[in-house]
């Protein structure tokens, strides 16, 4: 079976959202290997509208010899939405049709690498508390945003994790990546 994994950048606080805005002098060569390890295990991508807005603006314009780039580019993408109209122009797109947790478990039923949800805070959270994530790595910077948009809210359901991994990097970055915890 496939495993469904999702990579977060996130301040001390607990911000996730435009990580460009504050991790610019923590980022160094130990996060980018975590991403070089992401990019040598997947072959689909998830995305929701948000993500799927933003980057088939910026990626496919960026340059070629870019890891990132030359990866996310090609790759399998599919957009979770219910209000993206038009079709879908970005190399390789596809829209989700139907419910995002039924297509999830088929697709982790189907032949390939893994799954990585990439940027799309509300769809991390909604694999995470379906229990259909079976990875998330909050990659926290010694930063305090003090605003942005945060992964977990108020009223949000108690779910235990299990440390499934733990680095701090040579800038202070704590890369913590935690699976659900099951009976």
């Amino acid at each position: 079976m496939r495993k469904v994994t999702a990579g977060l950048f996130s301040s001390v606080d607990g911000v996730v959202e435009s990580p460009h805005l504050w991790q610019f002098d923590s980022f160094d060569d130990e996060l980018g290997a975590g991403m070089d390890a992401m990019i040598a295990t997947t072959d689909t991508v998830i995305l929701g509208r948000g993500s799927y807005q933003e980057w088939s603006d910026y990626w496919p314009k960026a340059q070629v010899d870019d890891d990132f780039a030359g990866f996310i580019n090609p790759v399998e993408k599919f957009v979770a939405s219910r209000t993206l109209q038009g079709s879908l122009e970005w190399e390789n797109s596809h829209r989700i049709e139907g419910e995002l947790e039924a297509f999830v478990r088929d697709l982790k039923d189907a032949e390939g690498r893994n799954i990585s949800v990439c940027g799309s805070i509300s769809v991390v959270r909604q694999l995470l508390f379906a229990d259909l994530l079976d990875s998330l790595m909050l990659m926290v910077h010694p930063v305090i945003a003090g605003s942005g948009r945060r992964l977990f809210e108020a009223g949000d359901p108690v779910t235990r994790l299990t440390l499934q991994d733990s680095t701090i990097t040579s800038k202070g970055n704590a890369i913590l990546t935690y699976g659900v915890r099951r009976p």
